[in-house]
């Protein structure tokens, strides 16, 4: 099928001849008269492939040439110059050019170069879509009832076209379920397109979905595709779908029933075959009821819902998860081979990880950056607890005020408050320390990074003093 081209030239009848010729052949056409300019119209428009003149004002062809290599690899560049020496067509194939064609411009000859360019940048997409669909999927690990009810349940939806909602809190690992759904689907081999609604201003988000035309609004300088026009015949992913305003919810219900949208500016209804998933953290149910998300729209999303646990509910995975980013870690070389001690993965599963497996992830990778040894174990825990404060003290006050291997956090469990709990963490941890330091607290100050002054109030505090018994 005839595709989106871009012509770049300064000289306005070189333009005009060129884009005269591909049009009569059912190309669309962007033109541009400098390097600056197609650059920009590059990245709005998106065309399948540039005829882009040498000699330019500003930017010369051969600058341009390496930026558009840069940005985007695939993307393949016809060179047109009246230069035509060795020299230029061996700079300009080093440089990625498909072709290099001499000015006056032959019809024949600008059309054979074009097809052969387009076909062989389909068979290249071609070639990686099937070696992205050879490579492993990111698993959905997890042993416990409730991941193997969602497994089982993305086994049955995944081969139909059915509109999914996932629903989870946030870092429960919707777009992880969302991809999963694209890989098991007949839509495998092609897009699978994210949309953040909640990142998108919103007088940008109808462009963003459905793209614009050239002059549809201030800034527009070219016509831009939008995520429903890449995502054809695959799956568009819209996360956090209940930040997206009302006004855009109707034209995404439209475009669900007729599977057909026009461009912001535009008036020609371009047909898409797309399936959504949607993904939201939000109760869209009491969002209706505020007014705030249209029911219609709810009932055309929500054909078959999706829950995605919290990982507080799958208590048994944490290991299992872990281990596992600690593995995926090491092997894509951000940190050394480590592993967790038995104490340390039980301490991890008692933890109350508000963040979920986001949280859990970002914490693994600290450990494996901080932690010392080969073995991360329960005193190196305290390391990642930047945002984890009350879990890592519950974690390193599990190994108990003796130091027995059983992790027992029932106690911190039974208090009512955190601050209740860190309170008694400090205390255990400090006599445990104190012991360590067999009363001195020179040393106990020096390893546990206080000074003698506030260490001494917390030990009289906690009845700790040197030389006294504990009350």
């Amino acid at each position: 099928m005839p595709g989106n081209l871009l012509v770049v030239d300064d000289e306005p009848q070189i333009l005009q001849v060129v884009a005269g010729i591909l049009q009569d052949e059912g190309f669309e056409v962007l033109t541009a008269p400098d390097g600056e300019t197609a650059l920009k119209m590059v990245a709005g428009a998106a065309p399948e492939l540039v005829l882009l003149d040498i000699s330019l004002p500003g930017l010369d062809g051969l600058e341009v040439l390496t930026e558009l290599k840069r940005q985007y690899p695939f993307l393949p560049v016809i060179i047109i110059s009246a230069y035509g020496s060795v020299e230029n067509a061996i700079k300009a194939t080093r440089l990625g050019a498909y072709d290099f064609i001499e000015k006056p411009p032959n019809a024949d000859k600008i059309l054979l170069s074009v097809r052969n360019a387009l076909e062989l940048a389909r068979l290249s997409e071609e070639n990686r879509r099937l070696r992205q669909q050879t490579a492993p999927v990111k698993e959905i690990i997890g042993v416990s009832s409730a991941i193997r009810r969602l497994r089982e349940k993305l086994d049955l939806v995944a081969p139909t076209n059915a509109s999914v909602l996932i629903t989870g809190e946030n870092g429960t690992g919707k777009e992880l379920v969302a991809r999963a759904l694209h890989a098991q689907s007949r839509r495998a081999n092609y897009p699978f397109v994210e949309v953040n609604c909640a990142a998108i201003p919103e007088d940008l988000i109808e462009s963003e979905l459905f793209g614009h035309e050239k002059g549809a609004f201030t800034g527009a300088s070219a016509r831009h595709r939008g995520k429903f026009d890449l995502a054809h015949e695959g799956t568009l992913f819209l996360d956090e779908i209940g930040d997206m305003s009302l006004k855009t919810q109707a034209k995404i219900l439209r475009i669900l029933e007729e599977q057909r949208f026009e461009r912001v500016g535009g008036s020609r209804p371009i047909q898409v075959d797309v399936r959504v998933v949607a993904a939201t953290n939000k109760n869209l149910e009491e969002e209706i009821i505020r007014g705030t998300f249209r029911e219609d729209l709810y009932h055309r999303i929500n054909v078959i819902p999706l829950s995605v646990p919290p990982l507080r509910e799958r208590r048994e995975d944490i290991p299992l998860l872990a281990a596992y980013f600690l593995q995926e870690l090491s092997q894509a070389g951000d940190a050394p081979a480590k592993t967790f001690s038995a104490a340390a993965l039980k301490a991890l599963a008692t933890m109350p990880w508000p963040g979920n497996v986001r949280e859990l992830k970002n914490f693994v990778f600290r450990l494996a950056i901080l932690s010392p040894g080969s073995v991360i174990d329960l005193a190196e825990l305290p390391l990642a607890a930047s945002a984890q404060e009350a879990a890592a003290a519950l974690a390193e006050a599990a190994a108990g005020a003796e130091g027995a291997p059983d992790l027992d956090i029932d106690p911190f469990l039974q208090v009512p408050s955190f601050r209740e709990a860190r309170a008694l963490f400090e205390k255990q941890f400090l006599r445990r320390k104190l012991t360590e330091c067999r009363g001195n607290v020179s040393l106990l100050a020096e390893q546990v990074g206080l000074d003698r002054s506030n260490l001494y109030k917390k030990l009289k505090a906690y009845g700790l003093e040197p030389g006294k018994e504990e009350g």
